[in-house]
C-alpha cells in the first residue's frame, strides 16, 4: 500500500511509534497526512490490527500490561496470508447532465485567483494600515 503509517496516525490510535515497529506496524516518519477522511480510516485500521493480535510474554510466569490474557493465548492462531484486507471500491457516481454554473465555472482562473491572494495577502493587508493611518492622522 505505501511506506508505513504516519506519526499522526499511530499518535491518534495510542500507539507508540516504537512499540509499532516491534509489533509489525511499519512507521514512516515523512509521511503527513493530507484528509482528516484518510487519517481516521488508517485509525480505524490500526485499532483493529491492535484488538486481533495477540502478544505473547516474554516470561509466561511474569506477563507484562501489554500482554495477552492466558485464555486469548490459547486461543491464537497462525494465519496465513493477508492479515486485514484493505477494501477501497470508490464510490461510483452516477451519470447526469452537466449544469451551466459548471460550464461557466474556470478551474484555472480560480486556482489563479486563489494563488494570487495568498501571494498578495500581506502586501494588502500593509497597504490597508497604513490608508487607515494616514485617514487618522488627517
Amino acid at each position: 500500500l505505501g511506506r508505513g503509517f504516519s506519526l499522526e496516525e499511530l499518535k491518534t490510535a495510542g500507539i507508540n511509534r516504537n512499540f509499532a515497529r516491534t509489533i509489525g506496524i511499519t512507521v514512516d516518519h515523512r509521511r503527513r497526512n493530507k484528509s482528516y477522511e484518510a487519517l481516521q480510516a488508517n485509525v480505524l485500521r490500526l485499532k483493529e490490527y491492535r484488538s486481533k493480535l495477540i502478544l505473547f510474554p516474554k516470561k509466561a510466569s511474569q506477563p507484562k500490561k501489554g500482554d495477552s490474557s492466558p485464555e486469548e493465548i490459547k486461543m491464537a492462531e497462525q494465519v496465513a496470508g493477508t492479515v486485514l484486507p484493505i477494501n477501497t471500491k470508490p464510490a461510483r457516481e452516477r451519470a447526469r447532465a452537466i449544469t451551466e454554473a459548471e460550464r461557466k465555472h474556470s478551474v484555472f482562473q480560480t486556482m489563479r485567483m486563489a494563488r494570487s491572494n495568498k501571494k498578495l495577502f500581506g502586501i494588502r493587508a500593509k497597504r490597508k494600515k497604513e490608508k487607515e493611518e494616514a485617514a487618522a492622522q488627517a
